[in-house]
Order: C-alpha cells, then structure tokens, then sequence
C-alpha cells in the first residue's frame, strides 16, 4: 500500500478537464486508488465521484494506492497531481 498526501493548488480545485485526464490515466493501472478528503472518501478512477468531492484550492488530500502496479500507479498519479492541480 502507498499513501500520498497533497494539497491542491489550482484556483479552480479539482474540475472537469483535468479531472477527466486524472481518471484516464488512472484508468491504465490494475491498482485500487481511493482518495480521502476530512471523513470523505471515494474510488479516483470514478469521474462523477471525484467531482462530488468538492475538492477546493488549499484543500488536503490523501491518496492510497493498493494493488500489484502501486509503485507505477503512485508515480504516475503524483506526476499528474503536480501537472494539472
């Protein structure tokens, strides 16, 4: 299990576009990737759900990546995390 935690940086948060590309990429690895926010949680390949997190700038997020490409799967995901957010 990898857990990375990051705040979001971009005025907008986590909107449609960049979110969409997010889950795309996401999409490629076997891994589990579940995103927390406060007492919140949902599965970060799910577009819908990611968006219904509400995730604003300054936002805290943990993401946990469990499964057998998690290495690829945290590298990929944090390399997208500081690109778009």
């Amino acid at each position: 299990m990898k857990e990375i935690s990051y705040v979001i940086n971009d005025p907008n948060g986590i909107h449609a576009r960049p979110a969409g590309l997010l889950v795309k990429a996401l999409k490629s690895f076997e891994s589990s990737v579940t995103v927390f926010k406060g007492d919140k949680s949902v599965d970060m390949k799910k577009l819908l759900a990611l968006m219904g997190m509400g995730i604003k700038q300054g936002d805290s997020i943990t993401v946990r990546i469990e499964g057998a490409d998690e290495e690829k799967c945290a590298e990929a995901l944090l390399k997208e995390l500081k690109e778009r957010f």
